[in-house]
């Protein structure tokens, strides 16, 4: 994988766990389907068979490729609208282009996040850029949709940029794990992502034989996704590999651990750590509108149709499509 690495030595270590910790034990480990998005690149389906109350504040998750194009066959999406919520497009190998009808815009590579909060209504695309449809090679990413509290639904919105350099690092006590901070906060350290619902989301790789024990705010609830490679989690220590979803339950910190054993092509226990507020309102969803009634969806569709989430700007990026 090529997101941001550093020498674990050097880094601010996260706290051991002490008498008083309580460990989040596992509540369910889900494996996520196969599927397809936008113009046909492939995806893991993560939140599939898992209770909205289980994910809330988070929607839908998506783990893109890991797969390695050959020349010509890069996809992306096409123009698309969005409203209500944010997404959070998290790129671990590759690039991908991103351009929005409110002004936001930008090349998203190796370890970067594209924070887009489309609030009121947006239209966006992204795509893999030219020079990666012609040459082939890997691509690999997370996009997380966060849903917005009917407070929030119709904010402005809203594009964040965070480079790979911006993540906050920080490793564990062994200084076998490294940990990218994206947002929110683990043992103090704060990642950079501005959101409007208060969440965790943090990229860690765990050597073999290493552990991961973090803390975690118990205001928050505990989702962790495996990205690659195979290990354990929470208190009672289950089994997990990759493409499936622990949900954990109650407590103040979360332990991880990397099989000694790892496939040679995926050297390391490589996870997402989720978690966030309970926002705990009606979710109404209807493709890329997120609302809280059937009666909001509606007028969702009509203020799309009608122009009202802006329009495609002039010499807009577009799909590159086989001719």
């Amino acid at each position: 994988m090529a997101a941001v690495t550093a020498d674990t030595l050097t880094l601010p270590r996260l706290s051991e766990a002490t008498l008083g910790d309580q460990e989040r034990r596992v509540k369910s480990i889900t494996t996520g389907p196969k599927g397809y998005e936008g113009e046909g690149f492939p995806v893991t389906r993560a939140f599939a068979g898992v209770p909205m109350a289980d994910l809330d504040p988070f929607i839908h998750m998506d783990q893109m490729g890991e797969v390695d194009y050959a020349p010509g066959e890069p996809k992306g999406t096409d123009w698309h609208p969005h409203r209500g919520f944010e997404t959070v497009t998290y790129m671990i190998d590759g690039r991908f282009q991103h351009q929005d009808s409110h002004g936001g815009g930008g090349l998203i590579e190796d370890g970067a996040t594209q924070w887009m909060t489309a609030g009121s209504g947006i239209l966006h695309i992204e795509t893999p850029p030219e020079e990666l449809v012609m040459s082939g090679g890997v691509f690999h990413g997370v996009q997380l949709w966060v849903n917005l509290p009917s407070s929030a639904k119709f904010a402005a919105p809203k594009y964040q940029s965070i480079g790979g350099g911006q993540a906050t690092l920080v490793s564990s006590a062994d200084g076998g794990a490294l940990v990218r901070i994206i947002a929110g906060e683990l043992g103090g350290n704060a990642g950079p992502g501005s959101t409007y619902t208060p969440i965790t989301l943090a990229h860690a790789t765990i050597q073999p034989g290493a552990q991961l024990s973090t803390p975690w705010s118990p205001l928050q609830n505990a989702l962790v996704y495996v990205l690659s490679g195979a290990g354990t989690v929470g208190a009672e220590q289950r089994p997990i590999r990759q493409g499936q979803l622990a949900v954990l339950g109650a407590g103040d910190r979360i332990t991880l651990a990397a099989d000694r054993s790892q496939d040679s092509n995926r050297p390391a226990l490589e996870v997402l750590l989720l978690g966030g507020q309970r926002i705990g309102e009606p979710v109404a969803m209807m493709g890329p509108f997120v609302m809280n009634t059937r009666a909001e969806l509606i007028a969702a569709v009509e203020d799309y149709q009608s122009g009202r989430f802006g329009v495609i700007p002039d010499g807009a990026i577009m799909p590159h499509r086989q001719r």
